[in-house]
């Protein structure tokens, strides 16, 4: 009998059928009616989640002032967080989560079995060898654990530029009457970011199927995890058993880790990407220079003022152009990495799996039209998450494989220079041509400065393939 012969349908431990005392652990406690947890404001922020509105600073700054003053004392550890004080996000998604049941044992061994079964499969389509060492199940607590380190990397640019712009755009006389503030408001702000991130943090991981499920590598490197109470919510409304969704899962998210353990520069990229358009992001300094005219240090004990002072949109980022240049490659480079996986999935299951077609259009259509997370993931970075040319990347390399082979196909990935550039996901025909004909013109000069570039900027996020560790 085959591994997915044998996982049960019902799914292996999700349903939790065997837990009399789960309704009355949900009815302990206050209870958010949105998340069905308990309650997603514990230390009475007024709703500060992923709905940020910056019109509620007045009362904010309130409730830190008293956080300050004591009653968050243990939160803010008494010493500067930085731009975002990463303890209060982690204390705060972990409350919000509230009680999560251990995962069975045989739960956590079927889908070790299914990520084992699935690189089995990929093998036989793929040049690139299996990434995931372990292959694990985690809960919503065991994400927002395995995966902060990574979103330190990708909130901090936009965090620090937001906390800083006030003191920069203040005159030089409120920068003298408000500088014993100045630090306490920084300390607030990061609080008031970490608070954000936690609350956000807690939302998506009810919502995530797997540790690549929004296209980034967050957790740790060659762990394959997946989040079965998620993937229950998921597989409640589709016609495939559960055995097959987890599957079908455990292949995509093998195939993730095969790219991003053997392409060494591929995280790298993504995550430098990311960090560098937040870098870049400009702010509407007219609105802050019209704020600063008027303020008045003694505002900051005012929450009406405050919010007089503070009206909504004032901190709306503004895309430059080069900004739109970069979103536009981190965009085909997205497309091209969900094309690849698609493209090698597809080969891998569809002999096995019938439904594999109707559940990738499924997680296609759920990207596209902007879920949740990746609404939560544009409130925190700044930025839109969608691959938007994946059918034409996802055809690209499809058409690749049969004119070329996948051996021929994987070796694209040595090099970024090698692979389609966005207008070649709009006409593949002369790609293809270039990579039957073996044009590798310019690589050699590409690597060169590649290594010139690394050796001039060892501190360059893009020069550290390995920084997404944990």
């Amino acid at each position: 009998m085959s591994t997915v012969e044998g996982m049960a349908d019902p799914p292996f431990g999700f349903s939790g059928g065997d837990d009399p005392d789960r309704d009355k652990r949900r009815d302990q406690g206050p209870q958010d009616p949105d998340s069905g947890s308990q309650s997603a404001d514990p230390f009475g922020l007024g709703g500060l989640g992923g709905e940020f509105n910056v019109a509620d600073l007045g009362q904010i700054f309130t409730r830190l002032g008293q956080m300050f003053s004591g009653a968050g004392s243990a939160m803010a550890g008494g010493q500067a967080s930085g731009p975002v004080n990463y303890e209060l996000a982690r204390q705060l998604a972990s409350s919000s989560i509230g009680f999560v049941a251990p995962i069975p044992a045989t739960t956590s061994r079927a889908i070790s079995d299914a990520v084992h079964l699935a690189d089995t499969w990929l093998d036989g389509v793929t040049a690139l060898p299996a990434g995931a060492s372990k292959a694990v199940a985690w809960t919503p607590t065991d994400w927002v654990e395995g995966t902060l380190q990574t979103w330190k990397r990708l909130c901090d640019p936009m965090a620090q530029q937001i906390a800083t712009v006030w003191a920069e755009s203040l005159p030089d006389e409120a920068k003298n009457m408000a500088g014993p503030l100045l630090s306490v408001m920084s300390q607030m702000g990061g609080m008031a970011f970490g608070s954000q991130l936690g609350q956000a943090l807690a939302r998506l991981s009810r919502e995530v199927l797997t540790s690549t499920d929004i296209g980034l590598p967050l957790g740790p490197k060659g762990i394959a995890a997946l989040l079965p109470e998620a993937i229950e919510a998921f597989a409640a409304g589709l016609e495939q058993s559960r055995s097959e969704v987890v599957t079908f899962l455990a292949a995509r998210e093998a195939a993730h880790h095969r790219l991003f353990s053997h392409v060494p520069w591929l995280a790298s990229q993504l995550l430098g990407a990311v960090e560098a358009y937040a870098r870049g992001m400009k702010i509407d300094m007219q609105g802050i220079e019209e704020l600063a005219r008027g303020f008045n240090p003694a505002s900051l004990n005012d929450p009406a003022a405050m919010e007089r002072l503070l009206p909504q949109g004032v901190f709306e980022p503004k895309a430059t152009p080069e900004q739109t240049h970069a979103l536009e490659r981190l965009e085909t480079l997205l497309a091209l990495i969900e094309g690849w996986v698609q493209t090698v999935v597809t080969a891998a299951l569809d002999d096995r799996i019938p439904g594999a077609a109707a559940l990738a259009e499924t997680l296609r259509r759920r990207r596209a039209t902007g879920g949740p997370a990746e609404q939560t993931f544009a409130t925190l970075v700044g930025l839109e998450l969608r691959p938007r040319k994946l059918r034409e990347a996802a055809a690209l390399w499809d058409r690749l494989t049969q004119a070329t082979g996948f051996d021929a196909r994987d070796a694209v990935w040595q090099h970024p220079d090698l692979l389609p550039a966005t207008e070649d996901l709009d006409d593949p025909a002369a790609f293809i041509d270039r990579v039957i004909g073996g044009d590798t013109s310019g690589i050699d000069e590409a690597i060169a400065e590649f290594e010139r570039g690394a050796d001039a900027d060892p501190g360059d996020p893009g020069g550290d393939a390995g920084s997404v560790d944990s």
